[in-house]
């Protein structure tokens, strides 16, 4: 129901502004331009319902198609299941509904993992994978399950260790040390994921202070602390050649376990791999409605200038200095759509330059959480999830939690 208020928002307060600015234009104000406006608004759905057809969808159909397929071959090859036998004792606590053994389980934490990795193309069908194996669990189908929502609020919150694709960004922009944000971003990123979790935890009268789950809390903050503190160590050059080389060993290495132990089982893997691929074309083709809609709502709330209005208004209300009120862009379209955060990642340092305050700011906006919206609408609208509950207030205060993070580091390391 949210999402329905949202998108309907995103139109109305377009067409507000749009009026707004043609009436002012005619009361002899030139500067808000004329009727042109909706020929912007018109243009910017037409340019959205393009891009999520031609730019993300089918595009998408490929990488599904490929690794529905290999998923299907670890499923029957028993990979799947060994590996969600491992962290069954976290997970079956965290995921209280999803049953010890359900191959559910396996396919959470291979989504999990390629997120981590910044592993994108991997990470995306795995997660409509993931999706769909706790769909069928769930009893109402058009209804988020309280397994679905921690799921998709801890992919909301982005936790990622390696952001690759920001440090590279900021070397093509002329970065003195590309790699400074490095932290700062592990850091805001990884607040993003636990407030995230706490908040789901508390709905779902999760205890978080069960051993299990807290020794394993523990471990993984151990691990990101000692990955944080090793690539510290490194030149921008070495943690981009290094990290890319640990993610696509450990993913070809992922495909080849599922191959030899296929084998070893004398499964025909060709025709395992047949019949997880036919999924893909399916999920990628049910999935383009709700990108259309989300995009186009998005895209007009851009064109008509409400978003840079709302940036404007905020700084004034909450007299936030200007040095942040320059990067606000880039963390109110986080949310919304991850092309145009980084556009405006791009636009920041670009304008007020690489190694300004504003330039690391943006970028650790970029790296602190995923697109809460663009989530939403990819995983839920694949298995046809109409009702999302709290799933979007989730993510929005994970989003929220990695803003001030991302604020707070800034200023620790920057400032």
């Amino acid at each position: 129901m949210i999402l329905n208020y949202i998108w309907i928002g995103f139109f109305l307060i377009a067409l507000i502004v749009a009026l707004a600015k043609v009436i002012l234009h005619f009361a002899g104000h030139p500067e808000f331009g004329g009727a042109d406006i909706f020929a912007a608004l018109i243009n910017a759905t037409f340019q959205a319902s393009e891009t999520a057809v031609m730019k993300i969808a089918l595009p998408l159909i490929g990488v599904m198609t490929l690794w529905l397929g290999l998923m299907k071959i670890g499923e029957q090859a028993g990979a799947i299941g060994w590996l969600a036998k491992i962290m069954n004792p976290f997970f079956s606590r965290l995921f209280p509904e999803v049953p010890k053994g359900h191959p559910a389980h396996g396919n959470i934490i291979m989504n999990f993992s390629a997120n981590m990795l910044g592993l994108d193309n991997a990470a995306t069908p795995l997660g409509l994978k993931a999706m769909q194996s706790l769909q069928e669990l769930n009893p109402e189908k058009e209804t988020a399950s309280n397994a679905q929502i921690m799921f998709l609020v801890l992919n909301t919150s982005g936790l990622t260790i390696i952001p690759v694709t920001i440090l590279m960004q900021r070397k093509i922009l002329g970065a003195a040390d590309p790699s400074d944000v490095f932290i700062p971003i592990l850091i805001a990123t990884y607040f993003s994921t636990i407030v995230g979790m706490l908040f789901i935890a508390a709905k779902q009268k999760i205890n978080l202070l069960d051993k299990v789950l807290l020794s394993w809390m523990v471990g993984v903050t151990a691990f990101i602390a000692l990955v944080i503190w090793y690539f510290s160590t490194l030149s921008q050059d070495q943690i981009a050649a290094r990290s890319s080389f640990a993610g696509n060993f450990i993913l070809y290495g992922i495909i080849s376990a599922f191959l030899i132990a296929a084998w070893r089982k004398k499964i025909n893997v060709f025709e395992s791999f047949i019949e997880g691929a036919k999924s893909g074309f399916e999920t990628a083709v049910k999935i383009v409605p709700y990108l259309v809609g989300i995009l186009a709502g998005i895209a007009v709330f851009r064109a008509s200038g409400a978003m840079d209005y709302l940036i404007d208004g905020m700084a004034y209300v909450f007299s936030i200095p200007q040095q942040v009120a320059n990067t606000l862009p880039t963390a109110f379209m986080k949310p919304l759509s991850g092309s145009g955060a980084r556009a405006m990642m791009i636009e920041t340092m670009t304008t007020h330059g690489a190694d300004s305050f504003a330039g690391r700011l943006s970028c650790i906006f970029q790296g602190a959480a995923d697109t809460t919206f663009y989530i939403v609408a990819l995983y839920f609208g694949s298995v046809g999830i109409r009702k999302t509950r709290y799933a979007i207030t989730g993510g929005l205060i994970a989003d929220l939690a990695g803003v001030i993070a991302a604020i707070a580091v800034a200023y620790l390391f920057f400032g």
